[in-house]
């Protein structure tokens, strides 16, 4: 853990530390150089081979631009620890706000969020490499001051960007139960799929208040032939409606074949559920709840002016946009009576009446104010239905062409995600040939370097043996002065060095040659033979 004060790069100043995990801890820091705030996630590494696949990773993050994402703008290694440098976004995240609500949020406005996660999401998939988050949740989720929703801990050992992303325990360990797919629990691998799980029980918690069951339970229960567990977000909270609970219990289901097949084809089936409709990234999402009575509702802020009922199962939306009403003011009518009665003429009178009666006859006894609702299909025009045996025609035709839409958009939507699957698994094939051929050069050079250490081993035991390899012997003769100043050679016979360093060398026949340490030679004849002693 790093003390608060501490400098880092000669750059970054830790002011506190903001969460801490297994393999890392988050601070909040100072960026001296700049004079902004910014968050510091510390990854510890003990392989340099992880450390290199970090540096790869934060490069590939730093390019990352979208709103709901936070951005990176540096990083760097110093002691045991890689750090990366982010975005800081201050205040509470999800969890802790909805813990103070002590209830679930707004549909409106998770449905609002829903949306720019998505995106977020999508974005992240369609990355090359793709990027798999892999822990979303409510922890994970801030609010800008902007009301912008930001994803963070996004990203780093847990992309498909290499070794780290493939093998790296946070598929396994790094995941929170109640938001995690049975498929991350099990540790079988991670897809884009598996984020939208975990989007979708975050979404379930927010629209509801109530942790979603983890993997584990529901399995549990399937295999024991009892219902699943996993509520409708519906039966928990009505205002949320069925058909946003159809879409999120199809994100969730437990079979990853089974849920949508990217955030895109998610975000599409959100938008054109009936009970909510969003428009661009700077509008605000507008739901419509289900009503008590017949009686049409107003959105605050819509215009008021006439329209015509159609009733969407339990809601009723006024589906006409807004145009001129075609009855006159009083006012105007009866000016226009008067002079077409001063003008006298029968005719005139008879085409007033008839006029006036038409203004009267409206489908409902009052002016009805009209709700705006964006349709799902830029095709699909909306229209007023004057008659109560027209409506169910209209409404059928309006979902049969939504629902053509939609499993167009489905169908194209798979098409792609095949194309995506397969280019990953092209791009898996060529990682793992790049890692064998890796593999192959590594143990080459392992074995080049046995190799060496074996020679370098074989010369120093060489080398040992010569150090204790005693000198070889004098040779068989030693040369001594001769007469006339010659010298003559003497065969030797044993040879030995006394204390003092005297040298004496005997000869074959007894001889013996004293070498004294000033190099004085001196030739001492061999003795007599021993006299036997007398009796």
């Amino acid at each position: 853990m790093l003390a608060p004060e501490t400098i880092l790069q000669g750059r970054y100043r830790i002011l506190r530390q903001l969460g801490q995990g297994g393999m890392g801890a988050v601070y909040e820091a100072v960026d001296q150089r700049l004079d902004t705030t910014v968050a510091l996630k510390e990854t510890l590494f003990t392989d340099e081979k992880l450390r290199r696949q970090f540096e790869r990773e934060a490069r590939l993050l730093a390019r990352l631009h979208h709103p709901a994402l936070p951005r990176v703008s540096d990083h760097f290694a110093e002691a045991e620890g890689a750090f990366l440098v982010m975005q800081y976004i201050a205040g509470d995240d999800l969890a802790e706000m909805i813990n103070l609500r002590r209830g679930p949020f707004p549909t409106e406005q998770v449905l609002l969020w829903a949306d720019q996660l998505l995106d977020a999401l999508d974005y992240l998939h369609t990355q090359d490499p793709q990027i798999i988050h892999r822990d979303i949740k409510p922890q994970n989720l801030k609010l800008s001051a902007r009301n912008q929703i930001i994803l963070l801990d996004f990203g780093l050992a847990k992309g498909q960007l290499g070794d780290i992303s493939r093998v790296s325990t946070a598929s396994i360990f790094g995941y929170t139960p109640n938001y995690a797919p049975l498929e991350q629990i099990q540790g079988l691998g991670t897809d884009p799929r598996s984020d939208i799980y975990a989007l979708a029980a975050t979404l379930y918690h927010l629209l509801t208040g109530v942790k979603p069951p983890d993997g584990l339970t529901r399995a549990a229960a399937v295999v024991n032939g009892q219902p699943d567990p996993l509520l409708p977000a519906n039966e928990i909270v009505p205002a949320v409606g069925p058909s946003i609970a159809v879409v999120l219990h199809k994100a969730m289901s437990q079979n990853r074949e089974q849920r949508y097949a990217s955030a895109a084809v998610m975000r599409t089936a959100l938008r054109t559920s009936n009970e909510v409709t969003i428009g661009g990234r700077d509008e605000a999402a507008t739901v419509l709840f289900a009503s008590p009575s017949t009686a049409p509702t107003k959105l605050a802020g819509s215009p008021t002016v006439p329209g015509t009922l159609v009733s969407t199962g339990e809601t009723t939306i006024v589906q006409s946009p807004p145009r001129k009403s075609s009855a006159l003011p009083w006012g105007i009518a009866a000016g226009a009576l008067v002079l077409l009665l001063c003008v006298g003429g029968a005719g005139f009178f008879y085409v007033a009446e008839q006029r006036k009666n038409a203004v009267v006859a409206q489908p409902s006894p009052s002016p009805v104010e009209n709700i705006t609702i964006a349709q799902p299909s830029p095709s699909a025009e909306p229209s007023a239905v004057k008659g109560a045996d027209s409506k169910p025609a209209e409404s059928a035709k309006d979902a049969r062409a939504r629902k053509t839409e939609a499993d167009k958009q489905q169908r194209d939507e798979e098409k792609r995600a095949a194309a995506e699957r397969k280019q990953r698994e092209e791009e898996a094939r060529r990682d793992a040939e790049e890692a064998a051929a890796e593999q192959r050069e590594a143990e080459a050079e392992r074995a080049r370097q046995e190799r060496e250490r074996a020679r370098e081993e074989r010369e120093r035991e060489r080398e040992r043996k010569q150090q204790q390899t005693p000198e070889p012997p004098d040779p068989g003769y030693i040369e001594v002065p001769g007469p006339g100043g010659t010298r003559r050679r003497i065969p030797t016979v044993r040879n030995r060095t006394l204390p003092d360093g005297t040298k004496i060398t005997t000869t074959p026949n007894g001889t013996r040659i004293v070498t004294l340490p000033d190099g004085t030679t001196r030739v001492l004849p061999p003795p007599g033979p021993k006299r036997r002693a007398r009796p």
